[in-house]
């Protein structure tokens, strides 16, 4: 594959990338492993997380994955100390693992509930958790946190999902202003609509990007 020359040099870092076997955490996994850093792929379906680690390999990326759960606290320590004894300390965190319930509220379980807040929102707590220390110990990391433009607006049959990614902004904000101190910069980024997996069932229903667009007052941009 052919790329364009990176912006930035992240030659000796070390990315974990969290729910990237596929769709934008893959694509951000390779950004960064084209401008140099090692990357740490990770996911809970071995056979696919290792499809993709294989793939970003054979495009010279410097990758390997990381099979772990981001709602098992105890599994995501061990996973932690796994990476940082065998690729080094954990520089980078991009929090991306996600879920989407496409649902009407009045309908929606508790259960489900409690499962889509356990991956977007505790996950992102419990694997900053266990980065941060080293990060605090070093004075030195970055933590990315993959919010939405749900973070901010409103669309029918997804409400979970907003109030989530909405939590994820305010927890964004609140681990800038408390590990800020420590040299440790945190942003959330707000993606809009792009073609994967957790987009197939609005780019399948009736009237697909357009529909959606109308629903959040013009917010959507095809990208």
């Amino acid at each position: 594959m052919t790329s364009p020359p990176p912006l930035f040099d992240l030659s000796g870092k070390t990315a974990l990338v969290t729910g990237s076997s596929r769709g934008l955490g893959l694509v951000m996994a390779r950004a960064l492993g084209l401008a140099g850093a090692s990357v740490i792929l990770n996911g809970r379906n071995a056979e696919t997380l290792n499809l993709a680690a294989a793939e970003l390999q054979a495009d010279g990326i410097d990758c390997r994955p990381s099979v772990f759960d981001v709602c098992d606290e105890a599994g995501i320590r061990t996973a932690v100390a796994e990476i940082e004894k065998q690729a080094g300390a954990v520089e980078i965190l991009v929090n991306n693992a996600g879920i989407n319930i496409r649902q009407p509220l009045e309908t929606f379980s508790a259960e489900d509930w409690d499962g889509l807040m356990d991956i977007n929102l505790k996950g992102a707590f419990l694997v900053s958790k266990q980065v941060a220390p080293g990060m605090i110990g070093r004075k030195s990391g970055k933590i990315i946190n993959v919010c939405s433009m749900q973070s901010e607006l409103g669309r029918p049959g997804i409400t979970p999902y907003a109030a989530s990614k909405g939590g994820l902004k305010m927890l964004t904000r609140g681990m800038a202003v408390e590990w800020g101190k420590h040299n440790i910069q945190v942003n959330g980024i707000g993606p809009g609509y792009f073609k994967t997996e957790l987009t197939r069932p609005i780019r399948n229903s009736t009237g697909g990007f357009a529909a959606a667009r109308r629903q959040t007052g013009g917010a959507i941009r095809k990208s």
